[in-house]
């Protein structure tokens, strides 16, 4: 035997739970409200080429913010993102106009706001054709099989292009799939078309030919965007972690529209691809300056929100028209979903 009491080595023992219980809780302070906020920002991204991927890969969110914990994760589509911020699984998010429009109407209806514009779509998103299908204009789609991620950017111009060409969703069968699951399908002759993006795209042009681009949509009135989101619960517990963040991803886009050899590099290499290649997608999207984010055509100021809060009003109107939501909610929701504090003239 020990020579131990039980009783006290019980006691003992009770005592150590119950200091381990109150250190893990952050002791005396767990039940004040006044406590810091864990510095932990979880960011969803998504596999396109963007200035999100240069931010992760350069690290440039991990030195302006040494103190935070930064966690990346992967997500195939906008659906998936808007599912991780109804479960409160993430803080930020790099996501499409379309699924943006939606989570800000009913029944989701989530607390988020748009704090930036990676990039409006150009050609890096696209209506691709099965050359043994022998189709040549969107018009020749009625009762083809067409691939989209439903509820995407992608999902959205392709009910435009649709639209445009005399057709709806009810005159073709529209099947759901990520993109690399389309290329799949592809691969298989499973798929008539599909409307996709970077970088699955490019492998279904080499073996199709593309129909139209959301760049010609755009025109048409009908623009998409990848916006960067922030949710409201963040924003309010890390004002600066998130001027922090906008800033990491201002200097990404001057590395893109500059030119910057550094950004076809970290492109490439969060996409297992060479730097031509990597240079050659991000050359399909169109990427605002700084300047160009902060004006009335986008996001706006802080003083006024800019054209971005009219297009995903315009986003909502058609997807209620599609019957994809329930209603458009107001100008004014999208409106105030711009989180503009601190946006000047040139970000910085």
């Amino acid at each position: 035997m020990s020579g131990h009491h039980p009783l006290k080595t019980i006691g003992a023992v009770l005592a150590s739970l119950l200091l381990l219980t109150l250190a893990a809780c952050g002791g005396a302070a767990a039940g004040n409200s006044s406590a810091p906020p864990a510095k932990i920002i979880r960011i969803a991204y998504q596999k396109f080429p963007s200035g999100d991927l240069i931010v992760k890969n350069q690290r440039l969110l991990e030195k302006a913010l040494p103190d935070y914990t930064i966690e990346w994760k992967a997500f195939d589509s906008g659906a998936s993102i808007n599912t991780a911020f109804i479960a409160k699984a993430i803080d930020i998010a790099a996501i499409g106009s379309s699924p943006v429009a939606r989570g800000l109407s009913q029944p989701l209806n989530l607390p988020y706001k748009v704090a930036f514009i990676l990039d409006v779509a150009g050609d890096n998103e696209a209506l691709v054709a099965t050359k043994a299908s022998a189709i040549t204009s969107v018009d020749g789609l009625r009762g083809k099989k067409i691939a989209t991620s439903l509820a995407s950017t992608a999902h959205y111009s392709l009910l435009a292009a649709l639209n445009q060409a005399g057709l709806s969703q009810g005159d073709v069968t529209l099947i759901d799939l990520e993109p690399q699951d389309i290329l799949a399908a592809w691969k298989r002759g499973d798929i008539d078309a599909a409307y996709t993006w970077l970088p699955a795209l490019d492998e279904l042009r080499k073996s199709g030919k593309t129909l139209i681009a959301s760049k010609q949509l755009a025109t048409a009135g009908k623009p998409t965007l990848d916006l960067g989101v922030v949710s409201d619960a963040f924003i309010a517990a890390h004002p600066q972690a998130v001027e922090a963040w906008r800033g990491a991803q201002a200097q990404a886009l001057t590395q893109i529209t500059s030119g910057a050899a550094a950004a076809n590099q970290s492109v490439a290499a969060e996409l297992g691809l060479g730097a031509d290649e990597a240079a050659a997608q991000l050359a399909q999207g169109v990427y605002l300056t700084p300047t160009q984010l902060t004006s009335a055509t986008w996001l706006g100021t802080e003083n006024s929100p800019g054209a971005a809060s009219k297009y995903l009003h315009d986003a909502a109107i058609f997807l209620a028209e599609q019957k994809q939501i329930p209603a458009a909610p107001d100008q004014s929701v999208f409106d105030n979903a711009i989180y503009r504090k601190g946006l000047s003239n040139e970000l910085r």
